[in-house]
């Protein structure tokens, strides 16, 4: 299983020359790892990966990344390739212009489609599936029009940061309001999926997880929240209400109303994001949460308005164990901290324990399979450095002897998994040695590890 989409078509990739401050980063890592001879080898080749192997400047000034192994764009996964860059952009004029160059991309994108979840660096008509139906002919660049919530709110959440570290605000054109005021409606539409949107879906001869039930899937009634047909994982939605993604949508309002007021952007735009803001975060609260007989108040995964709803976590992000990671709460808030002893517990269908670690792995990989990414979020989420140290420990010892990160492995065996190139989880294991070096959890002092 560990090179399941090598038949794909490949996009040039010419190498980039690294960043100043990404070398410098680096340099920090030789010095404070030196003791971890293993870890600073993964670190060394995880932390330039998106940089060397997947980011392509266009000649049109915008930035093109692809997911790794797949010659495509995804909003989600472009954005959480980039984000260990982005806190140093604003001592970099290479890496401002870079992740700049990917925002201007990711603009374009939505304009383009805003329910398509990746794109083509061109318009070549390639498709993941050429036979799709959707509710409306698909562009030649869009790789697929799978729509997922979460993919518009990694949009935002990478132009926030960057303005937050920054100040740039070139990107903050008439393009980037447009695009703005285009995920506003969607939501809005989203939100009355049943008698506003026209959103259709299908896949034949595909696995049941990758289409809608007749392009629209199961039944769902209005809460408040925002409709999303597949998750972050690119499975479709049991119940399509995904709390998690209801949560980051909460999150990006907020966020895209900070820049909307910097924009100097029209009042009723500003209303119709605080509307929704507030709607959905009382919708969460009133639909999102159950009382569960051994932890307590917990978050559900999914519900419908309906009266159901599933009970799990799933290794993507937005997940629940993520959900201070994206801002929606701290890691100390005590709803999050009941759900977090739930995702990382047997209650947790997709948690799985073996010989060589246990963590949340997903319905996307077989029974049995945990994600570097699950064991890297576990870490920059933890709130005792014992349990950081206990994921680092993990991710050394499963990378099968290759130095990078990849998808799914086998609990049992590490040497058993899946996308040997799977760029984003290079980046999220990156950002959680470099949390680890800088709150000083493990680094070289002396003879001994300073914890």
């Amino acid at each position: 299983m560990n090179n399941n989409l090598s038949q794909m078509p490949s996009v040039d990739i010419p190498e980039l020359e690294l960043p100043q401050a990404v070398i410098n980063r680096m340099a920090e890592a030789q010095r404070l790892l030196a003791h971890r001879p293993r870890l600073l080898r993964q670190f060394l080749n995880c932390y330039p990966n998106t940089l060397l192997t997947t980011t392509k400047k266009m000649e049109d000034g915008t930035v093109f990344v692809i997911t790794g192994d797949i010659p495509a764009m995804w909003l989600r996964d472009s954005v959480e390739q980039i984000f260990p860059y982005v806190n140093v952009a604003g001592q970099d004029e290479q890496l401002s212009d870079l992740i700049c160059g990917l925002i201007r991309r990711h603009m374009r994108c939505i304009l383009l489609d805003p329910y398509a979840n990746a794109f083509n660096e061109e318009a070549n008509g390639r498709h993941w599936n050429a036979h799709d139906q959707s509710d409306i002919p698909v562009s030649d660049e869009v790789w697929e029009r799978k729509f997922e919530l979460d993919s518009l709110c990694f949009s935002v959440r990478l132009a926030y940061h960057y303005w937050k570290a920054t100040g740039n605000t070139e990107f903050m054109d008439e393009t980037f309001r447009q695009a703005m005021r285009d995920i506003v409606r969607v939501f809005a539409i989203e939100q009355r999926h049943n008698e506003a949107s026209t959103y259709r879906f299908m896949r034949t001869k595909c696995p049941a997880m990758d289409t809608l039930a007749e392009g629209i899937g199961t039944p769902t009634s209005y809460t408040g929240m925002i409709w999303s047909a597949f998750r972050p994982s690119d499975d479709a939605c049991e119940y399509h209400y995904n709390i998690p993604g209801n949560m980051m949508a909460v999150v990006a309002l907020r966020q895209m109303k900070e820049m909307a007021i910097a924009c100097g952007e029209e009042p009723f735009v500003l209303e119709e994001i605080s509307r929704l803001a507030i709607s959905v975060e009382e919708a969460i609260q009133r639909f999102g949460t159950v009382e569960h007989p051994e932890f307590g108040k917990i978050y559900v995964y999914e519900t419908d308005g309906l009266g159901n709803y599933c009970l799990m976590d799933d290794a993507g992000t937005p997940g629940l164990l993520s959900i201070p990671y994206f801002g929606y709460a701290s890691s100390n808030d005590p709803i999050y901290r009941n759900t977090r002893r739930f995702a990382l517990s047997n209650e947790n269908r997709y948690f799985f324990q073996g010989k060589q670690a246990s963590g949340i792995g997903s319905p996307h990989t077989p029974d049995g399979y945990i994600w570097h990414m699950a064991l890297s979020m576990q870490g920059l989420t933890a709130t005792d450095s014992k349990e950081i140290l206990k994921m680092l420990e993990w991710l050394e010892v499963t990378d099968a002897g290759t130095g990078y990160m990849h998808e799914g492995f086998h609990a049992d065996d590490p040497n058993v998994y899946t996308r040997p190139w799977f760029a984003w989880s290079n980046s999220l294991f990156a950002q959680l040695v470099m949390k680890a070096m800088d709150e000083g959890i493990v680094i070289f002092k002396g003879e001994e590890e300073q914890i």
